[in-house]
């Protein structure tokens, strides 16, 4: 039952983002034109404290007209090492510079139009540089305690599904 792409063609492109039509064949031999948005990795990052707290952003995303909970997160840039896009996302968003960082999950966050993958990592420690570089991305960056991490998506706080995935991951791994 596997769909079969025979060929794309791109309709639209940006630094970010291709926009391309596929023209697929379907498992019964049938074709349709299925769109395609060809993205570069995103790498997302967090710290974990002393006393179990996880630093996170409150930002406002205007698709979707939500407010809710992040990691810093941005897209990996030509050449360079995803974890070291993280550890840059993560300090020039929240102004703490990560310590060595340990792969947490990476995820394919709607894979029926994006080949997006999201790589998401965390550290056991993190320093204060400064005010953050890109301080417009969020509202306000708090250190939230873990453990209260599943009633936060429980109630919709951290809607994002690769972000509240990646903290229900974090969540097990620092607390059980």
């Amino acid at each position: 039952m596997q769909w079969t792409n025979l060929n794309e063609r791109n309709v639209y492109q940006n630094p970010w983002f291709r926009v391309n039509l596929a023209d697929v064949r379907l498992p019964d031999g049938s074709r349709l034109d299925h769109f395609v948005i060809r993205q570069r990795p995103v790498a997302a990052a967090t710290a974990v404290n002393e006393a179990n707290e996880v630093l996170l952003l409150w930002r406002h995303r205007f698709i979707t007209d939500s407010w809710g909970w992040e990691l810093a997160a941005g897209v990996v840039e030509d050449g360079e090492d995803i974890a070291a896009a993280a550890a840059r996302e993560m300090e020039e968003e929240t102004g703490w510079r990560p310590g060595a960082l340990h792969p947490l999950l990476t995820v394919e966050p709607s894979n029926g139009l994006t080949d997006a993958r999201h790589h998401l990592y965390w550290s056991e420690d993190a320093h204060w540089t400064g005010q953050p570089q890109d301080a417009f991305e969020s509202s306000r960056r708090e250190w939230i305690p873990l453990k209260v991490v599943p009633d936060m998506i429980a109630r919709g706080e951290v809607p994002a599904a690769n972000m509240a995935a990646a903290l229900l991951m974090l969540h097990h791994l620092r607390l059980g």
